[in-house]
C-alpha cells in the first residue's frame, strides 16, 4: 500500500506552470531521490507533498497513519546555521506537531528525543550550542529533529549541501541505513546525481515534467541528457 501517491499533479506560479505531469508512489522502506537541474521542478514538489502549495490539477493522497508525520530536513541558510540554541532545544522543536494543545513536552517524546541523539551518535553534543557545531554535526542534528516529527517517512532537501567529503559519506550512510534497518522510507532531493543513483532504489528526474521514473539500476543520466 502507498504511503504516498502523485497523480498526475502539477504546479503553477501566477498563472505559469513549473512542474507538470508528475506521477509516482513510495511504499514502507522505498527510498526515492529526486534529482533535475535547477528550476526543473524539484523545490515545488517539495513544497507540495509539505502541504505549502496546493496542485492545480491532480492529487497528492496521503496514507492516514502518514499525513501530517512526515520528518523534514529543509536546506539550511545561514542564519540558521548561527541559531543560538542548544542541540537538545533544536532535537525536541521537532515533537512541536505532536504536541496539541499541550503546553509543555511529554515523557514519552523527551525519550523519542534521547532515542534519536544516540540513533545518530550525538548524546554527547546535546548541550552543546548548536552555532558552534560543525556542518556535519548540525545536519545530524537537523535530521534527529527530523525523525522526532517522522511516522514512517523522511523528506530531505539536499541533506549534503556544503559537507566536506567525509561528512557528506557519513550522512549518505546514515540515511540508507535508517531506510533498510528501520523501514524509513526516504524522499530525496538531491543535485548529486551519481550518489543519488548509487544510494537509492528509485530516481525520478524532473525537467519541469518527469524524464524518468523507475528503478535506480534502470536509470542513465547521460541518457537523460542526450534525450533533453
Amino acid at each position: 500500500m502507498s504511503l504516498l501517491a502523485c497523480e498526475n499533479v502539477s504546479f503553477s506560479y501566477e498563472g505559469e506552470t513549473v512542474v507538470s505531469e508528475i506521477n509516482f508512489s513510495v511504499t514502507r522502506g522505498d527510498y526515492l531521490s529526486v534529482v533535475g537541474e535547477n528550476g526543473s521542478g524539484k523545490s515545488t514538489l517539495v513544497k507540495g507533498i509539505l502541504g505549502l502549495l496546493k496542485p492545480d490539477t491532480g492529487k497528492i493522497v496521503f496514507d492516514e497513519n502518514v499525513k501530517n508525520k512526515v520528518g523534514y530536513l529543509p536546506q539550511q541558510t545561514e542564519l540558521q546555521r548561527d541559531f543560538p540554541a542548544s542541540v537538545y532545544e533544536v532535537v525536541i522543536s521537532g515533537c512541536q506537531n505532536s504536541m496539541g494543545l499541550l503546553p509543555f513536552y511529554t515523557k514519552k517524546q523527551k525519550e523519542t528525543v534521547e532515542h534519536n541523539l544516540e540513533k545518530l551518535k550525538i548524546t554527547d553534543l546535546k548541550k552543546k550550542c548548536y552555532h558552534d557545531l560543525s556542518g556535519g554535526q548540525q545536519q545530524k542534528v537537523l535530521l534527529a529533529r527530523a525523525l522526532c516529527a517522522a511516522k514512517s517517512m523522511l523528506l530531505l532537501d539536499e541533506p549534503v549541501t556544503g559537507l566536506d567529503p567525509e561528512a557528506t559519506y557519513e550522512m549518505y550512510s546514515i540515511i540508507k541505513e535508517l531506510n533498510k534497518k528501520d523501514k524509513m522510507t526516504v524522499i530525496m532531493v538531491s543535485h548529486d546525481i551519481e550518489k543519488a543513483a548509487y544510494y537509492s532504489d528509485y530516481i525520478l528526474h524532473l525537467q519541469n515534467k518527469p524524464l524518468f521514473f523507475g528503478k535506480s539500476e534502470d536509470y542513465s543520466y547521460e541518457k537523460m541528457k542526450g534525450g533533453k
